[in-house]
C-alpha cells in the first residue's frame, strides 16, 4: 500500500501529473453527475459513447488554461477552475430537480427573485449533495498539503500546446459524432437536453452564452424592414372571428384568476373519492362556461412569467431565460393598452414583491394602469403568507376593496401563490386528506389545489355579491406545470398509467375556462387544441374588438379557422392527430409511433412550428413592435406610469 501511495505521489510531485489527475476526476464525476441527476433520453452505443467522451475535452480544455501561470499559480489557477466547474455541475443539478431543465445565461440574471425563492431552493437540496465536493476538497487538500512536492518549473510551450490540441481534437470527434447522429444539432434550435447530452454540460454552457449574445445584439441590428416579413406572416394566419362568440362579453369586464401550477388533470380528479376540485368541476359545467380540455401551457424557462407575457401579448417566451426580466424595457402591443383605446381600466393583483419577474416595471410597458403588489395588503400575519406571498383566501378577501375603486370596464388580473412548489401547508388550513406515493411534492400537492379552489369559491361568491359578477368575464387559466418529469413515478400511481414521453406530454394541458354571464347554451366542453399564445386574439373577439391589425402569434380558439397545431417552446409540438416529442413522431390517439405514410404530414408541421417560433424571437429579440404601431393604437410611454403606493393613493384622492 505503502509503495502504491509512493508511486502516485512521484507522479502527482509533477504538474503535469497533478493536472491529469484533476482532468481525470472531472472526466469522472462529470459523467456520474449527467447519468443520473438528468434525465437525457440517452439511446443506442453512439449516444452512450457521446455521454462518456464529452467531459474529457472540456476538462482537458479548460483545466489546461492553469498552463499560462508560472509556478504556484498555476497550482492555485487549477483549483480555481476546477472548483468553478464543480459549481456549474451542482447548480445544474439542482434546477434540473425542479424545472427539469438546465441554467442558461439569462436565468442567472433573474437574481432579484432569489430572495422570495426561500423554502423551495432548501427544499430541492438532498443530504447527498456533499458528494458533489468531495473531489473539490480532495484537490484543495493535495493542493495545500506536504503530502506532494509542488513543481516550480515552467511548463513546456510544446507541452502545453500538445495538450490543448489533444483536447481541441477530442471536442471536435465529439461534435463530429453528434452532428452524424443529430444533423444540425447547433442550428436548428433543439432542446437544451440534446446540447447536454451530445455535446456536455460544459460546452452546453458556451453554446448558451453564445446564443444569449447573439440574442442580445438582434436588437441593436433590427430595422423597420425587419417587420415586414413579421407582418406577412400574422396577417395571413390570422384566424376570422366565430360569429356566434365574437362581442359576446362586449364591454364586459375582464378577471383572469392565474392558476399557479394548475394542472388540467386535477379537473374532476378524485383523490381517494373524494374531488380535489369541486367548485372549478362545478364551473366547468355552468352553461354560461367555456372549458377547453386540450390547453397547454407552453412555458419555458420563465414559467409563470412566460405564461402571462403570451396572455397578454400573444408573443412566445423567450427559450432562454425570462422576457419579463430580459426584455422589460421593449415596445409591446399588450392587452391592457389595446383595451384602454375602448375605455377600460387595467390592473394586477398579486400579494407578492412587486419586483418578483420584473412585473413592477414590465407592467408599464403593458399599460397597466396599476399594480397592487404586497405593498397594497397587509401581510403581518405569518399565518396568512406562503412562500411566494400572501396565501390564496386573505389575498382575494383583501383584493375585494381594491378591485371595487376600479372604474368599469376594467381588465384585471388576480395572480394567486398558495398553489405554489414545494406545496407546503399548514395542516389546520387543509381540508383534503394526501396521496400516497411516497413523493413529498405530489402527495403535498392535492392539498394546496383544494385550498386554491376554495379560495377561489369564496372570492366567486364576493363578486356576486358586489355586483360585479353578472357584468364580467371570468377568464381561469393555469400557467404551467406543478409536477416536473422527475417525479413521473409517483405521477403514474396518480393517473394509473406509465408516463411514456407521449404521457408526458398530455401532462403539460392546464385549465382553461372561460365564463360569460349570459352566455346561456353557447357554453359547454370544448374539446379544440390550443395554448396560451392563443388566449389574447379569443378574448379580444369575446370582447368585440377586432385584432386583425395587430402582431399575435396565436389565434382565436373559437374561430373556425383556429391553427390547432400548439407550438412548444422547445420545437415539439402536439395537435389533434400528431404529437411532436423529443425529435421523435406520435399518433395522437394512441400514442404509437406514426406510420411512415404520415411522416410527411408530421415534417410539414415541424417546419410551420420552428418558423413561428423564429419570427416570434426576432420580434422580442429585435424589439420590433418599435418600428409598427397599428392604427388606432396608442403606443405606450412606461414613464406615465408609478406603481408607489403613496401616488396611487395620492392620485386616487385628487380624483376623488
Amino acid at each position: 500500500m505503502e509503495s502504491l501511495y509512493n508511486k502516485k505521489a512521484v507522479s502527482l510531485n509533477k504538474f503535469f501529473g497533478f493536472y491529469l489527475f484533476a482532468v481525470f476526476m472531472l472526466w469522472i464525476k462529470t459523467y456520474i453527475i449527467q447519468v443520473t441527476q438528468f434525465n437525457l433520453g440517452v439511446e443506442g452505443i453512439l449516444q452512450q459513447f457521446l455521454l462518456i467522451l464529452n467531459p474529457l475535452g472540456s476538462a482537458m480544455l479548460f483545466l489546461g488554461f492553469s498552463f499560462i501561470f508560472k509556478g504556484r499559480g498555476k497550482y492555485a489557477l487549477l483549483v480555481v477552475i476546477y472548483s468553478l466547474m464543480s459549481i456549474l455541475l451542482y447548480a445544474n443539478a439542482v434546477y434540473y430537480r425542479f424545472f427539469s431543465d438546465f441554467i442558461t445565461l439569462p436565468t442567472i440574471t433573474q437574481t432579484q427573485n432569489f430572495g422570495d425563492l426561500g423554502g423551495s431552493i432548501i427544499s430541492l437540496l438532498k443530504p447527498y449533495d456533499i458528494l458533489f465536493f468531495i473531489d473539490v476538497f480532495l484537490l484543495i487538500y493535495l493542493w495545500l498539503s506536504k503530502k506532494i512536492q509542488k513543481d516550480n518549473s515552467k511548463i513546456r510551450y510544446k507541452q502545453a500546446i500538445a495538450v490543448i490540441a489533444f483536447a481541441i481534437g477530442i471536442s471536435a470527434l465529439n461534435l463530429g459524432l453528434a452532428n452524424f447522429d443529430r444533423p444540425q444539432l447547433l442550428t436548428r434550435g433543439f432542446d437544451r437536453s440534446y446540447i447536454v447530452k451530445y455535446l456536455g454540460m460544459y460546452n452546453y454552457t458556451i453554446y448558451d452564452a453564445t446564443e444569449t449574445i447573439k440574442a442580445s445584439s438582434q436588437r441593436v441590428l433590427a430595422d423597420s424592414d425587419d417587420m415586414t416579413e413579421v407582418i406577412n406572416y400574422t396577417k395571413s394566419n390570422y384566424a376570422e372571428p366565430n360569429p356566434e362568440y365574437f362581442g359576446a362579453a362586449k364591454e364586459m369586464n375582464v378577471i383572469y384568476i392565474h392558476l399557479e401550477s394548475f394542472q388540467n388533470f386535477l379537473i374532476d380528479y378524485k383523490l381517494n373519492g373524494e374531488e380535489v376540485t369541486p367548485f372549478l368541476n362545478s364551473l366547468t359545467k355552468d352553461p354560461n362556461t367555456l372549458y377547453f380540455d386540450n390547453f397547454f401551457h407552453q412555458t419555458a424557462q420563465g414559467k409563470t412569467s412566460d405564461a402571462e407575457f403570451m396572455l397578454e401579448n400573444s408573443l412566445f417566451g423567450l427559450p432562454q431565460g425570462s422576457a419579463f426580466i430580459t426584455k422589460g424595457q421593449n415596445t409591446y402591443q399588450a392587452a391592457p393598452a389595446i383595451l384602454k383605446e375602448d375605455g377600460y381600466t387595467s390592473a394586477v393583483f398579486h400579494g407578492n414583491s412587486g419586483s418578483f419577474w420584473n412585473r413592477n416595471e414590465i407592467y408599464k410597458s403593458f399599460g397597466y394602469d396599476h399594480f397592487f403588489d404586497a405593498n397594497y395588503y397587509d401581510t403581518s400575519s405569518e399565518e396568512d403568507m406562503a412562500e411566494y406571498g400572501l396565501l390564496d383566501k386573505p389575498f382575494f378577501e383583501q383584493s375585494l376593496d381594491l378591485i371595487k375603486t376600479l372604474p368599469q370596464p376594467f381588465y384585471s388580473k388576480f395572480i394567486t401563490v398558495g398553489n405554489h412548489y414545494p406545496y407546503k401547508m399548514n395542516q389546520d388550513l387543509t381540508t383534503i386528506g394526501k396521496a400516497d406515493t411516497g413523493d413529498a411534492s405530489v402527495d403535498d400537492y392535492f392539498q394546496t389545489a383544494r385550498y386554491a379552489d376554495e379560495a377561489i369559491e369564496q372570492f366567486i361568491g364576493e363578486l356576486q355579491k358586489s355586483g360585479l359578477y353578472d357584468n364580467s368575464m371570468l377568464v381561469f387559466y393555469g400557467d404551467h406545470y406543478g409536477i416536473s418529469e422527475n417525479h413521473n413515478k409517483a405521477m403514474e400511481q396518480i393517473i394509473g398509467k406509465e408516463v411514456t414521453p407521449y404521457e408526458s406530454a398530455n401532462l403539460q394541458r392546464v385549465p382553461l375556462i372561460i365564463h360569460v354571464p349570459g352566455m346561456q347554451g353557447e357554453g359547454g366542453v370544448n374539446h379544440t387544441y390550443g395554448g396560451q399564445i392563443d388566449l389574447l386574439p379569443t378574448l379580444l373577439h369575446l370582447l368585440g374588438i377586432e385584432s386583425q391589425n395587430y402582431v399575435q402569434f396565436g389565434t382565436d380558439l373559437l374561430s373556425k379557422e383556429h391553427n390547432e397545431v400548439v407550438t412548444f417552446r422547445n420545437d415539439d409540438y402536439v395537435s389533434p392527430t400528431i404529437y411532436s416529442i423529443d425529435g421523435k413522431f406520435y399518433d395522437a390517439k394512441t400514442g404509437l409511433p406514426l406510420d411512415d405514410n404520415q411522416l410527411e404530414k408530421a415534417n410539414e408541421y415541424k417546419k410551420v412550428v420552428d418558423y413561428k417560433l423564429q419570427l416570434s424571437d426576432k420580434v422580442v429579440n429585435g424589439d420590433l413592435l418599435r418600428f409598427y404601431t397599428p392604427e388606432g393604437f396608442t403606443k405606450v410611454d412606461p414613464s406615465q406610469y408609478n406603481y408607489n403606493k403613496d401616488i396611487t393613493e395620492e392620485t386616487d384622492n385628487e380624483e376623488k
